[in-house]
């Protein structure tokens, strides 16, 4: 069937006599009715409009410049769709290379769907990819990606996407153009974050709270109330020091700065991200692409799986049945709730461990264990650690159950099955990764209740108290939990992407090893390596969008967030190239204009962003009681921080509660009661309410300010650039003019013939063409 067709087969043996090679080889013919059936773009005219897209002071960029003839910088052209009959219209210099290896590919594949039950994988040829072939006929590209894409040490080197594109197609070289533009806005964020992070490091001195905490004076005479039932005791507010002095690092000034930066600084990455894409899809000539035109085909499994089929009463007429997944969804809610309980009861749960390894009275005795650990800190850590480990556990499961659920929904096309699932592992990925942080963020401390009423998870009989903020604040425990997380996330995707695709190829190339390439053929090399996957992309995508939520969701609890992520990027773009050209088969081509729904999933991330950092700020962060109490309630009148931690802590008396023998009547804890005695005791005092206010407030300013300007910068930078606008408004004037003139000419030649044969029939008026309205700055 495919020598019907038109391609030329030639069939090679492995060597295990089992497998079965075939080199196939598409002439002109059948390159150029697919191409005309798919309305692929090829030039007819060289571009006439003035390219003034030249940067100032472009020297500067020279050293991350890649040669000449690695870029491929091709002339610029006006493109149209192929059409068969009128080859003579196009500029076609040589057929061999009219059409590119990932176009050939795409045509080649084509003919396989349409004639065979099975897929056709591209080949390299006889060629090595990591030195040069003495051969003028073998394929340099994957040797030119490799030597100056897919090694680290070309980290600052720019990517060449018109080669990518070239080898691998659109798809693959949007994703990289994407990964390299995120990288490099990364840049801006990282820098400022970083500032930050020192204006934090240099106002350390001036922490006035920590030094009230860690004075033996002052710290040294407060004592706590105990932070869980039975097992822990009293504690003195100084063994916290060292913690206080830690999250002033992060909850400073400088945090409600980068906080709204970074709101801005999402909607300039989309913005222009926006233009960029706008400009690949013009280069590349997708303007009019539409992704149904490569995906209509149906799925396999839609055509085997829908077999059930019901007579519609109505309309006599049978429809297929799809299976029902509310028991499913239902299913899935649950356990996602379930593990999100399950993290909780785990803090507490652990948290009560390690306060029993402390001395339960006297307080002195605390200083046993060391001043550098506290109950807090140890859960904290130790939480974050083992809630890393069962976040990769149940990746595992909820990969799986998210494929389950989208099989079960049985999708129509390969864009609406890739659609489907893209939703649902994100949201599965978004509880699984982020929902310690909401948590720590949102939750712990803010429904503890109050010495003598305490708040219980599931009730006061399951002895599982609420966890309280030490004194100085839940941030920076949301701040351990954010780094080791995202830090061991990205550590554990590098060595996950590069080593085990190494090891496996590495264990698969024994006979490579033992057999010399004259009997074990590069292709059959090529062959023996890990599948790319038609989904190989959608983990790629998944990995950089879960870092994304990272960076932007919780960035006013870490500003070096941004850091971290731009020295992971950085090695991520050499590991993907590294792995995409040297232990994956060669992908089939495919064309895409875009990233798809991950933009959409960008952009509701960056409006939840804005949210959860004026919450961060207001209630997690001590800024804004700090705040209230410098203007309203020091007791000086000055502008300082004198007396804050004993104006923020409340007053219990102990023995209302328990029988003491202890040399301690009254213990303190965080939050504003009056004290007992009090006519309202235990209840909120009216600073409390002063403090709410501040905090709805500042949500509300925040949220506005940023909204305003996110909006006002999305509505002054146009998705699309002006000359790219203005070149693709010419191009389709220009198709229209000239496809008109070459079919005039066309019908003038053949009268010319005809009345040379003395024809006496009626010529045909050959009908003229609608042209479209140009505007002034196209003409």
């Amino acid at each position: 069937n495919l020598m019907k067709v038109g391609l030329e087969l030639e069939t090679e043996d492995k060597s295990d006599g089992k497998t079965y090679f075939v080199k196939i080889h598409a002439p002109w013919e059948v390159l150029a009715t697919y191409a005309d059936v798919l309305k692929i773009k090829v030039p007819f005219k060289a571009n006439d409009i003035p390219d003034n897209s030249q940067m100032p002071m472009n020297w500067l960029a020279t050293p991350f410049r890649l040669p000449e003839h690695i870029m491929h910088p091709e002339p610029d052209y006006f493109t149209a769709s192929f059409d068969n009959s009128k080859c003579d219209f196009f500029l076609i210099d040589n057929k061999d290379t009219f059409f590119p290896p990932s176009t050939r590919n795409r045509i080649v594949r084509m003919v396989f769907l349409s004639y065979t039950l099975m897929n056709s994988v591209p080949l390299c040829k006889q060629c090595r990819y990591w030195k040069r072939s003495r051969d003028a006929n073998c394929e340099s590209d994957r040797y030119n990606l490799y030597k100056y894409w897919a090694r680290f040490f070309c980290f600052f080197k720019e990517q060449p996407l018109n080669l990518i594109r070239k080898y691998y197609g659109e798809k693959i070289g949007i994703y990289f153009a994407w990964l390299g533009f995120y990288t490099e806005m990364l840049l801006f964020a990282a820098v400022v974050g970083t500032i930050c992070f020192i204006y934090g490091f240099l106002t350390y001195d001036d922490n006035e709270w920590s030094k009230e905490i860690c004075d033996e004076k002052i710290g040294g005479n407060i004592v706590m109330c105990p932070l869980c039932d039975k097992k822990c005791g009293y504690w003195k507010l100084n063994t916290t020091c060292n913690s206080s002095w830690q999250s002033h690092l992060f909850d400073n000034v400088a945090t409600v700065f980068f906080a709204i930066f970074m709101g801005i600084w999402v909607t300039l990455f989309l913005e222009f991200w926006k233009r960029r894409q706008a400009r690949l899809e013009y280069e590349w000539d997708l303007v009019d692409f539409e992704e149904e035109q490569q995906q209509l085909q149906l799925r396999p499994e839609y055509e085997t799986k829908c077999t059930n089929r019901k007579l519609n009463r109505i309309t006599q007429v049978f429809v297929v049945v799809f299976h029902d997944v509310t028991v499913v969804s239902a299913l899935k809610i649950s356990l996602i709730i379930a593990c999100i309980i399950g993290v909780i009861a785990y803090r507490l749960a652990v948290y009560a461990a390690f306060a029993s390894i402390m001395k339960d009275s006297p307080t002195s005795n605390l200083q046993v264990v060391g001043p550098y650990i506290t109950p807090q800190l140890a859960t904290s850590v130790t939480a974050s650690c083992i809630n890393f480990i069962i976040i990769m556990i149940l990746n595992l499961m909820y990969e799986r159950v998210a494929i389950w659920i989208t099989d079960m929904e049985i999708p129509k096309t390969h864009l609406e099955y890739e659609n489907k699932l893209t939703v649902k592992m994100f949201l599965f990925q978004f509880v699984n990764y982020y929902s310690s942080c909401f948590y720590v963020a949102f939750f712990k401390g803010k429904f503890v209740g109050h010495p003598g009423n305490y708040a219980y998870m599931f009730g006061s009989l399951s002895k599982l108290r609420n966890e309280e903020c030490d004194p100085g604040g839940c941030l920076i425990e949301l701040t351990t939990q954010l780094v080791i997380v995202m830090t061991g996330k990205q550590v554990w995707g590098n060595i996950q992407e590069a080593l085990v695709p190494w090891l496996m190829n590495w264990w698969g190339s024994r006979k490579a090893r033992n057999h010399p390439e004259s009997l074990y053929s590069r292709w059959e090399q090529d062959h023996d390596l890990q599948g790319f996957g038609q989904l190989g992309l959608f983990y790629e995508y998944l990995e950089m969008v879960i870092q994304f939520g990272f960076i932007t969701l919780f960035v006013a609890s870490f500003p070096l967030a941004p850091l971290l992520a731009l020295i992971n990027n950085i090695i991520e773009v050499r590991v993907d190239s590294w792995k995409l050209t040297t232990q994956f088969r060669r992908p089939v081509a495919a064309k895409a204009h875009s990233i798809g729904a991950w933009e959409e999933i960008l952009s509701g991330i960056a409006i939840l962003s804005v949210v959860t950092n004026a919450f961060i700020v207001a209630f997690t962060s001590d800024m804004i009681p700090r705040l209230v109490y410098m203007y309203a309630y020091q007791p000086d009148s000055q502008r300082n921080m004198k007396g804050y931690i004993n104006d923020s802590l409340s007053v219990f008396n102990i023995s209302r509660i328990q029988l003491t023998t202890l040399w301690i009547f009254l213990c303190r804890y965080r939050d504003y009661r009056y004290p007992p005695g009090h006519e309202k005791e235990y209840e909120h005092t009216m600073q409390f309410w002063h403090i709410l206010a501040a905090k709805l407030a500042f949500i509300i300013i925040m949220e506005h300010v940023v909204f305003s300007v996110k909006f006002f910068v999305a509505w002054m930078i146009p998705d699309v650039p002006s000359d790219v606008r203005a070149r693709v408004k010419r191009e389709r004037y220009l198709v229209q003019e000239y496809l008109h003139n070459y079919e005039v000419e066309k019908l003038k030649v053949q009268l010319s013939l005809n009345s040379s044969n003395d024809c006496t029939c009626t010529p045909m008026i050959y009908p003229s063409l609608p042209q479209h309205e140009v505007l002034s700055e196209c003409l």
